[in-house]
Order: structure tokens, then sequence, then C-alpha cells
């Protein structure tokens, strides 16, 4: 985690140490004793390598104090000192990591400065502790070395990176930093040059956006009147409704993340209509929670739920958790996802995004389906409910395609023809889940991707296609150069089928790591962030046990692992088995008999 650091008791000008203004006399004392030092014990340092991909900084080389040997590793620690120029009470502190001999190195160095090395990533669009861009001012960048000496006493210096003009491509660098929130957008400009005065890395961070995203809304009175609309008038007409019996064979299917039948609706739906059932279907769809109901809306979905047999979700849907279910009716939700992977719902009280645990959310399913009998529990923990009750271990619809040989290759066939860049060459799908604790501050920092390596090292073999998460606020940006390997499939509606075409699937925390186990084809998961994602996020299992495929944590690690094809093959076959209780393919007409006509098994 960086840090930042207010408290240093002395400032640079000019390559001299001054006292701040205002300080105490002990530190005027603390700060002649480092300007002795440093007069004594003066550094050398050398920067070997410095790149830049967007907002993330990348250093290598080797720093030392002269005439204090390294020989251990916990002797000596090095920090980036990123220093503000307009407060010159600020900074950040980012540590290094310590390398052994540097082969830069002459072999008295070599010798006598075993540890010097270093390397560092930082990323400037999360350098504060809340995680939010580097601050707008100018800033100048040291590199921080304490040491032991031989009376076991910490001594440090501050050092300039040196001349860095050669690692920047025409001298300078530019990224935009962006930063989403529920309570903020925020999106600043950095701009990296080698200041010539001070023989360092100098860097301006300039504010373009900081807005609540409640600004984004036009007609706050409308707004305010909808929401109304929607808690209110929405359960006074539900309740109302009450004087009309429940109709036996009315069927609603009801989301806020698609407006088309499609995802486990649609194997539901058709298994329905193959068996000619006489069945009174409703359909309630909209993209997202955000789209707004009209009042026809508002008025058709109270009356079908109070009057619907079976009422079918596929995902949350806080307009439908106030109501009280009717006892001739069932509440079912056949979830999006497959398995059990990353902590939802109740699994994530007390943490940042969980729910309160007064929330009504999902506690009034009656009935709620999963994959299988090993994951019902963390179900039922998820959504507030009985897992001896409500939890039905029948399996995924959506996943019945996977045993559907003829599906399949048509879904090929019908992707090859509308996508032809795609037939000749390997597919890559990049299929992460978002960052952020929910809708609103959903997003992706696409910045950890290399796109020249990644271009440079498959693009004779492979294309890559991004297919991210619907709800992230920013969007990737292909460069111009690179069009004929990167694609961008977002806004293609079911990812199953894209799974069909795809050779290789790059994921991380999503739940499609499920449905492609089933392919038996190689996965690598790029979790960069994976010991952060844990302490905030946290999963089912163990992580690094849990996946059917191989850790990747730079764009470097998923070069290496499809060019020498390690992909850890040998954990799928468990991970279906442990995760499917019927690999048969069908689901759907389970779901169809157990839970809409309710056949006794």
């Amino acid at each position: 985690m960086y840090r930042s650091n207010s408290q240093l008791p002395y400032e640079e000008e000019d390559g001299i140490l001054k006292i701040k203004e205002g300080e105490l006399a002990d530190q005027l004392k603390k700060l002649n004793e480092i300007e002795d030092m440093r007069k004594q014990l003066p550094g050398t340092k050398k920067v070997t390598n410095l790149t830049w991909n967007g907002a993330y900084l990348n250093i290598e080389g080797f720093a030392y104090i002269n005439g204090i040997t390294n020989i251990e590793e916990d002797h000596i620690t090095k920090s980036l000192i990123v220093k503000n120029l307009d407060d010159c009470g600020t900074s950040y502190e980012v540590p290094m990591i310590d390398l052994k001999t540097n082969v830069n190195m002459n072999e008295f160095e070599k010798e006598n400065y075993k540890w010097a090395g270093f390397k560092l990533e930082v990323n400037f669009a999360q350098l504060t502790e809340q995680r939010e861009p580097l601050p707008a001012g100018k800033y100048n960048c040291y590199i921080s070395v304490s040491a032991l000496n031989k009376d076991s006493e910490l001594v440090e210096t501050l050092l300039p990176l040196g001349n860095i003009s050669e690692f920047l491509k025409n001298e300078f660098h530019s990224s935009k930093m962006e930063f989403f929130s529920a309570k903020k957008l925020l999106e600043y400009n950095l701009m990296a040059v080698y200041n010539r005065k001070t023989k360092t890395l100098e860097m301006t961070s300039t504010k373009l956006k900081d807005i609540h995203p409640s600004q984004l809304e036009f007609n706050t009175t409308k707004s305010k009147q909808y929401k109304f609309m929607r808690k209110y008038v929405f359960k006074m007409l539900y309740i109302f409704f009450h004087i009309f019996s429940v109709k036996k064979n009315r069927v609603l299917f009801a989301t806020d993340s698609r407006s088309e039948m499609n995802g486990n609706f649609s194997f539901i739906y058709d298994e329905m209509r193959s068996m000619n059932l006489d069945i009174d279907y409703k359909f309630m769809l909209k993209n997202s929670i955000d789209e707004r109901k009209s009042f026809t809306d508002i008025w058709n979905l109270a009356y079908w739920c109070a009057t619907s047999k079976k009422i079918i979700l596929d995902d949350f849907y806080p307009m439908i958790y106030p109501l009280r279910i009717r006892k001739s009716a069932d509440l079912i939700q056949v979830w999006h996802a497959v398995g059990a992977f990353k902590t939802f719902g109740y699994s994530r009280i007390g943490r940042p995004g969980g729910p309160s645990i007064k929330s009504k959310n999902h506690r009034n399913y009656t009935k709620a389906v999963v994959s299988s009998k090993n994951v019902g529990r963390h179900y039922a923990e998820g959504f507030g409910i009985e897992e001896a009750e409500t939890i039905v271990p029948i399996g995924a619809p959506r996943t019945d395609v996977f045993f559907d040989d003829v599906y399949k290759e048509a879904k090929r066939a019908e992707i090859y023809e509308e996508y032809p860049e795609l037939k000749n060459k390997k597919v890559i799908l990049f299929a992460p889940t978002f960052r952020g604790n929910g809708q609103s501050s959903a997003h992706y920092p696409f910045d950890v991707l290399k796109f020249d390596e990644l271009y440079n090292n498959l693009k004779d073999e492979y294309v890559f296609v991004f297919k991210i998460h619907p709800f992230v606020n920013n969007k990737v940006v292909i460069p111009y150069q690179y069009v004929d390997f990167f694609y961008d499939f977002s806004d293609y509606q079911e990812i199953n089928d894209l799974l069909f075409v795809t050779d290789i699937l790059i994921t991380d925390y999503s739940s499609v790591c499920f449905e492609f186990a089933l392919l038996e084809k190689p996965m690598i998961f790029f979790a960069y962030d994976v010991e952060e994602y844990i302490r905030q996020r946290d999963f089912y299992f163990e992580y690094q046990s849990f996946i059917p495929g191989k850790l990747a944590k730079s764009t470097e690690d998923i070069i290496s692992s499809i060019r020498n094809e390690d992909y850890d093959f040998k954990k799928i076959k468990p991970f279906v088995e442990y995760f499917f209780d019927d690999l048969d393919g069908f689901a759907s007409r389970r779901f169809v008999e157990q839970l809409i006509l309710e056949k006794e098994q």
C-alpha cells in the first residue's frame, strides 16, 4: 500500500536540504544529522529501465549508500518518493522490491552491494490511501535508500533518478487517470518529463473532472418522483392487486439485466414452449436497473407479481424484494452465474459494498437454483435464505448448450460468418469481472494490460477478444495500429456462445470459468490484484488452489503461459465434477418439471 508522507522534517531545494518552516528544534538537529550523513555517505544509483503503460510506471535499476555494504537483504530498503513541489509537506512513498546484483554494476559493486538492485511498479491512477489518482500538482521523483551501518544504525539518503530522458518517447509521457465510486467521478491528466535542473522525473497531475454521479441526472425532480413511484406506489399497487386470485398457469419472467429473452430465461422458456404447456407468459425485461419503467410498466409488474403462480428472476431485482410473496406463489431465482466463486450478498456483510444486515434483498426467494449440492450452502448464505427449504441443485439451464453438439457447431458457423476475422486464428477471450463496489463504481483498469507486448508476441497466431462486464463505466480503447489483433465484443449479448469459438480464456474472478471448464480448454487467471481482492472481496474457496488454470499477475506472465502452453489442465476435471452434479444437458427440463409443473422426484 502506498502511503502519504507529510512528516518529513526537511525539504530539498536545488539539491540542498532545508528545514521546513515552523519545525521544532529537535527536527533541526535531525536534519543536520541527515545532511552531515549525506555529505559523508553519498549515494550511487542508476535507472536501467523505465517504461510507462498508461498510468503504470515500471522502473528497474540499482541504488546504494556509498561505504555501507548490503550483503543482507534485511539491512536495506528502497522506496520511490513522489514529492509535491507545490506543497513541500506532502509526498508519497512507494516501497520497491529489493533485488540481487544488477548486471550493470561493476565487480566491486556486485561484491559489496549485493542487494542494491530494485524494481517497482506503481499505478498513479490509484496512488493515494483512498485509491484515488495522484492529486493535482507538480511532483519530483526520488529514490530513498535506507541501510544499517556497521554500528547497526539506520542511515538514509535521497537520490534523484538521474537522466531518464532516453526512456521517454519524444521526452514525455502522458496518460489519463480515472476514478469511479458511488460518490465521485474523477479524471486527471498525467504528464511526465525529465527535469534537467533537478536531474529526475517530474510529473504534473491536472484535474479534468470531479463530479458526483447524481450530477449526471438532468431532471432531479422527475427522478425523485420516479423513485417514489418505484418504492411506494408499486408496493401499494401490489397489495391492492391481492383482490385477484393467483392464476395457476401464469408465469412472469422479470429481469433488470437484459431486454431480450436470452441466458437462463431463453432456455427455460424454450423448454416450456417445446412441451406445449398451457402457460400465460408475462415478461418485464429491462437492460439495467437504471432503465426507467413507465407507469404502465409499474402497474403491470405489480399486477403480474400479485397474480402469477411463478415469478422467475435471473439477477438482482430490488423492486420485488420488499414484497411478501403470496403463499400459493413462488419467487424463483435462477442466478445468472454458475458455481460459487467470489463472495456475494450477505456473505459480504461488514465488507466494503456489502449489504446491511437489515436489508431485505434476496430474502423472499422461495426457490433458488444452483449447479451442485456442494455450492448450495454458499448461495443460501449469500441470499440470506434457508438451504434445506429453498436451494434446488438441478443445474443451470444456460449450460445445456455445452452438451448440444448441433447447437455448438451452428453457433460457431454463425459467429465465423458474422466475424470472419476470427476464423483463421486462435481466439483469446479476455473476460474479467469489474472492479468497484457496485454498478455506480464499476470499472476496469485497462492499463494493467500491455497492448504492445501482447500484439508483438501473439499477433501471428492469435486474435485477442475483449468481453467486458456490462457494468464497467470506462470502455476499452484499442490503439488503431493494433486493430487487426484486438477486438471489442463487449456488446455481444451471450458470452456462452463466444466460448464455442474461444481457444484460451483469460479471466480473473468471473464465474465464466465454470462454463468454460465444460469445454476442457485452457484458462489463464489474470489476477494482478489478487491480494487486494482477497482482502476486500474474498472468495468461498482458497483462490490459488481453486482456479482450474494458470495464475498470471502481469502481461509477461500471460504471454509466457500461452507461448509455453502452461495451463495446469489437471485441475479442470475435478473442478467440473465438484461444481456440476449433472453433466447431461437437461437442466432446463428439470427446472420445468420440478419448479413449474411441480412433479415429484
